[in-house]
């Protein structure tokens, strides 16, 4: 039984970005498959790429100036949703 958390991917639509978003979103599932409700994408426009985990924004393309690699997204929404559980390789530094 999952925990109710959220988690929200906002894409830019003028960009093309859906692709990649779902991808993403299907990554999170399949990971915090016991964690999350729901992962939503949310259309945007604007070159937005950002993660929300239960309303927190822990990715923004904007802000780090480029998209997360799937483990950078995974160990952010770990922290918001299930601190302290383990994701075995995707827990090593230099990953």
């Amino acid at each position: 039984m999952a925990a109710g958390h959220r988690v929200e991917i906002r894409y830019c639509t003028r960009c093309r970005w859906l692709l990649r978003a779902a991808w993403m979103a299907q990554e999170l599932l399949t990971t915090f498959e016991a964690e999350l409700d729901e992962v939503a994408l949310r259309p945007s426009s604007g070159g937005v790429f950002e993660v929300h985990a239960d309303g927190r924004r822990v990715w923004s393309r904007a802000d780090a100036g480029r998209f997360p690699d799937i483990t950078e997204l995974k160990r952010a929404v770990r922290d918001v949703v299930a601190p302290d559980r383990a994701l075995g390789h995707s827990d090593r530094v230099g990953d």
